[in-house]
């Protein structure tokens, strides 16, 4: 089992190290974790994803957009930011693939949970994330919302 050094915090420099491929870490997302968690994976994916952000050490919302890239969850952008809410879009040429495949049923659970824990991090207000896939426009609108 490969444990997270304790003083080993994510950053964008250090991620940038990785390697990965998109294919298979989607088998693991849409087919071993459902797999082993049933009807509780969607779940687990967004409380995965809070824990992946508690482990990062992100200064602003530039590196949150890069680091979003390193990942290879797209390209994130904020498109409109209110009192209570901030909405972003999440695209790119990944993003295009994942929602045009035939193989399973797409989620972006991981993305939202990191994506509000984040935003709770850098804002000092707790969030919670909703997506809404706009698979004619080929991307995923995430609604971060101030609980």
């Amino acid at each position: 089992m490969s444990v997270l050094k304790e003083s080993a915090k994510l950053t964008t420099h250090n991620i940038s190290s990785l390697v990965g491929t998109g294919a298979g870490f989607d088998l693991m997302r849409y087919y071993t974790l459902p797999d082993f968690l049933g009807q509780d994976a969607p779940y687990m994916l967004y409380y995965m994803g809070k824990n992946i952000a508690r482990q990062t050490e992100l200064q602003n919302f530039d590196e949150l957009y890069e680091f979003f890239q390193y990942m290879g969850w797209g390209d994130l952008s904020l498109v409109q930011e209110k009192r209570s809410k901030m909405t972003f879009n999440l695209s790119g040429h990944i993003i295009e693939k994942r929602l045009h495949q035939n193989l399973f049923e797409v989620d972006f659970r991981l993305e939202s949970g990191f994506l509000a824990e984040m935003t709770q991090r850098l804002t000092g207000h707790t969030y919670e994330c909703f997506e809404e896939i706009k698979k004619k426009d080929n991307c995923v609108e995430l609604t971060t919302i101030k609980a």
